[in-house]
């Protein structure tokens, strides 16, 4: 059992939990959800003792073992293979042991415990692992310093797998792994034998490796029973409910209030009075519906629309040593509403394809046409060090704008996500969730015809990731995406190209599809999946090309639902401000004309709403018809 018990916990001022509390049975797997600073990383230090609470306390199963991924790479000239093992320490502790017992007890002992364990089977297990995480048979012979930090950073993931600690703490763990890795990952959590508790903003992992959702909101934790579409559905729900309990109570509130004000004077009604007070004293305040509003992601459209195709590949090669392509044979074509997710394990040319696209590879064979007045933008992680962290979000915008007045350069930074002060505040004082905005703001000003995002969602909580969704799917132009998110692919893309073998080619499936495929592949699918790989095949890639034609025939539509409810909204905010206008006291003894002139205004505001309401209706009946 794992119980936080009225836990409070303060770092550099900021109270992250505030007499927090929860209970974890064992055998739950628990995804610890909440947007970015609040607290998540703390409770897992303070759970790993790593951090003090001010009040409250955290209890651990004395007969625990917790493992944590490793905050570092291990590094060293020990295989890989040999990193994994030794994360057993009870295992490589025994194995040492035995080879110098003289007991014949202490033997047998010994012997035993390493039988139970399954000691002897623990080299193929960590193998296994090994391989689910992108690593083939002879990289696990190699030494660990041999590889970069990424890479390092799933050796780290894979020992603490190996080790199947009694309490798993994962913080991000999908970070350093590309789609095919995730996928692994997601599939192996989901079979985890004990208490796991994962911190994770891909929604796709929390729907399928996880049965609780930890939330923490308002420096509070609420379990929630399922992954997390059923959380978001309850907190909803919930949210809902308690917002109808606030204007409740404050009605009730004020009732009771104008009671007091008005007879607490009076002898006769002193009584009554009191009453009221003591039940205003008693009336406890339910906290209100409180919702850090994510700023929309907005991707500025291009001026004009090219004549397809944008971009034309004619059996291009490329690489970066001469006489050593990484891909070759490259034929392809990319339009104007293409909407194109990037398939294939780390290593096999996924950033060299997109690179040779934007432009920043040279091929060495072959012919590359490109439209006329192209403009691409190419969004990657490894961009945000680009960033010059002693200068503002202003500064920056300031330098794509060198001869706009100063309005105009807060309003295009206001735009990107940084109003106010926060356009004065200094890169290197920005979260990686700010940071990745600012870069995709940049990256995107001039209105591009073609936007390349490489990994865009690392730094992003959930909300942003929704926010970056919409913008995508709201951009006219034509996109290429490589994530490890694949909710942020399934929600985007119509078009699947595998990169593997130094080859491009369509996948002709979806992701689940090739989900299957990876699992197949890495040795983790069971009955289910195989029932379904065994399924007739279904021309997929015609369907996702008929969804990209519908797409663009119904995008006139979709305009003009769009218009309409900015209508509404607009005019809805109007009248109400009449409205307040027109209630003040005295107002048509006052000032009858005006009070006449904005009778008639807001008159005219509520025709124009109720004709922007029969637009809406009919724009929406009609797009839902079309898209049926």
């Amino acid at each position: 059992m794992l119980i936080i018990d009225d836990l409070s916990v303060r770092v550099a001022g900021k109270l992250l939990l505030d007499r927090a509390t929860a209970r974890i049975v064992p055998g739950s797997r628990i995804g610890l959800v909440g947007r970015n600073g609040s607290g998540k990383t703390t409770l897992f230090n303070v759970i790993a003792g790593d951090h003090s609470s001010e009040q409250g306390h955290v209890e651990v199963s004395p007969r625990w073992r917790v493992g944590r991924l490793a905050q570092e790479a291990p590094d060293g000239p020990e295989s890989l293979l040999e990193i994994v093992l030794q994360a057993d320490l009870e295992r490589a502790n025994l194995l040492t042991e035995a080879e110098t017992a003289q007991d014949p007890h202490r033997i047998a002992e010994i012997q035993t415990r390493l039988a139970d364990m399954g000691a002897y089977a623990a080299p193929a297990r960590a193998a296994s692992i090994l391989a689910g995480l992108g690593f083939s048979a002879a990289d696990q012979e190699r030494s660990c310093s041999e590889f970069s930090g990424g890479w390092r950073m799933r050796v780290a993931l894979a020992a603490v797998l190996f080790a199947q600690p009694d309490l798993l703490l994962l913080d991000e763990p999908t970070n350093y792994l590309d789609l095919e890795g995730t996928l692994w990952l997601q599939d192996h959590l989901a079979r985890y034998p004990h208490t796991m508790i994962v911190i994770s903003h891909d929604r796709d992992l929390l729907d399928t490796s996880v049965n609780f959702i930890l939330a923490l909101e308002g420096s509070k934790l609420t379990l929630y029973r399922g992954g997390y579409t059923a959380f978001e559905k309850a907190r909803n729900d919930r949210l809902m409910l308690d917002q109808k309990l606030v204007k409740k109570q404050d009605a009730e509130r004020k009732h009771l209030q104008a009671f007091v004000d008005r007879f607490r004077a009076k002898a006769s009604k002193a009584r009554q009075a009191q009453s009221r007070v003591k039940m205003l004293e008693k009336l406890k305040p339910i906290a209100a519906l409180v919702t850090d509003e994510v700023r929309p992601i907005v991707i500025p459209a291009p001026e004009k629309l090219l004549s397809p195709p944008i971009i034309a590949l004619e059996e291009v090669g490329v690489g970066y040593e001469p006489g050593r392509p990484v891909l070759h044979g490259l034929s392809l074509r990319i339009d104007n509403d293409d909407r194109i997710a990037l398939l294939g394990a780390n290593g096999n040319g996924k950033s060299t394809l997109v690179k040779l696209i934007a432009a920043r590879l040279k091929p060495f064979e072959g012919t590359i046409t490109r439209a006329e007045k192209i403009k691409i933008a190419y969004f990657a992680q490894h961009q945000l060090d680009e960033l010059d962290s002693d200068a503002s979000t202003y500064d920056h915008v300031r330098k794509l704008m060198p001869d706009a007045p100063e309005a105009k350069v807060r309003a295009r930074a206001g735009s990107i996500g940084f109003s106010a002060q926060a356009a004065d505040t200094k890169v290197n004082k920005l979260s990686g969730g700010e940071k990745a905005r600012l870069m995709l703001g940049l990256a995107t000003f001039g209105g591009p015809h073609l936007l390349i995002l490489d990994e865009p969602t690392n730094h992003l909580d959930i909300d942003s990731r929704a926010a970056l969704i919409e913008a995508i799917n709201e951009y006219p132009g034509a996109v290429i995406l490589v994530s490890h998110d694949r909710h942020l692919l399934a929600a985007c893309a119509d078009r699947l190209w595998l990169v593997a073998g130094g080859e491009v080619t369509p996948f002709e499936g979806d992701l689940d599809d090739y989900r299957r495929q990876v699992l197949s592949d890495r040795g983790e699918w069971g009955g289910a999946d195989r029932a379904a790989k065994n399924a007739p095949a279904v021309d997929r890639a015609e369907l996702r090309r008929a969804a990209a034609g519908k797409r663009a025939e119904l995008a006139p539509l979709r305009q003009r639902v769009t218009r309409a409810e900015a209508a509404i909204k607009r005019l809805t905010a109007e009248i109400e401000r009449l409205d307040r206008t027109l209630a003040e006291g005295g107002l048509f003894a006052r000032e009858p004309a005006r009070a006449a002139a904005l009778a008639k205004e807001r008159a005219d505001n509520a025709r124009a709403l109720v004709r922007a309401e029969e637009d809406w209706l009919a724009a929406s009946t009609e797009f839902d018809t079309a898209m049926a």
